[in-house]
């Protein structure tokens, strides 16, 4: 097993101290001296404690910004699906921290403001990818901004759900039945391309009443 790096170790501590002594009562000294590292050392990682319980924040927002970039029109839904499931994936890997922080963000405001102030940076990411996906049709900003928030709440519920369960249940089922509702209802439709029709009439039937026919069919049934 590959020994954890020391960011990932100061945000394990960080998590701990916060759930076990509360999170007024942690210091930056308690946080360095638990991860068994310095003062100074905990401030090239992080700029307050409240960094510590977001680790890799930055880090996981590029990752998601590449997966995104990396597509084309034609594979945009694809580039979606896989960008949401990297976040989840990242809370997944590290389990004991993401239950920890659940229970820590609930009972400190400070934190909640800092969670929410993370999903708007995620969900600005999507928007923009969506709306350069959709440029150019109907109402392409507001689809995009009505789509990136529901990508955003369609993982946050099954992240939520997975952690009030402890993390017993394999999440990204969930999220993949959750993202095929989102795509459904915000999915456009092509332009509709020229039909065939094939008629068929008994041979007794007269020309005028053939063209009739095809005449009603292809307008709708509007007799003049």
């Amino acid at each position: 097993m590959a020994t954890p790096s020391i960011s990932h170790r100061l945000a394990e501590a960080a998590v701990a101290l916060f759930d076990e002594n509360g999170y007024d009562e942690t210091t930056v000294d308690d946080i360095a001296a638990r991860a068994g590292v310095s003062r100074s050392t905990f401030f090239r990682y992080y700029r307050s404690k409240d960094d510590a319980v977001f680790p890799d924040h930055d880090t996981l927002l590029a990752a998601v910004d590449a997966r995104l970039r990396a597509s084309t029109a034609g594979t945009a839904i694809a580039a979606v699906t896989d960008a949401v499931r990297i976040v989840l994936t990242h809370y997944v890997e590290d389990a004991d921290v993401s239950l920890r922080r659940y229970r820590l963000v609930g009972r400190v405001p400070a934190l909640r403001a800092r969670e929410i102030a993370s999903v708007a940076r995620y969900q600005r990411l999507f928007r923009e990818f969506i709306g350069t996906w959709m440029a150019g049709t109907p109402d392409a900003d507001l689809r995009a901004e009505l789509m990136s928030a529901s990508v955003v709440a369609a993982h946050n519920q099954v992240l939520r759900g997975w952690l009030r369960a402890g993390g017993a249940h394999d999440p990204f089922g969930p999220l993949d039945h959750a993202l095929r509702y989102v795509i459904a209802t915000f999915q456009y439709a092509e332009q509709p391309k020229d039909q065939i029709v094939v008629a068929a009439f008994p041979s007794s039937a007269s020309p005028q009443a053939v063209m009739e026919a095809v005449r009603l069919h292809l307008t709708g049934g509007e007799r003049r």
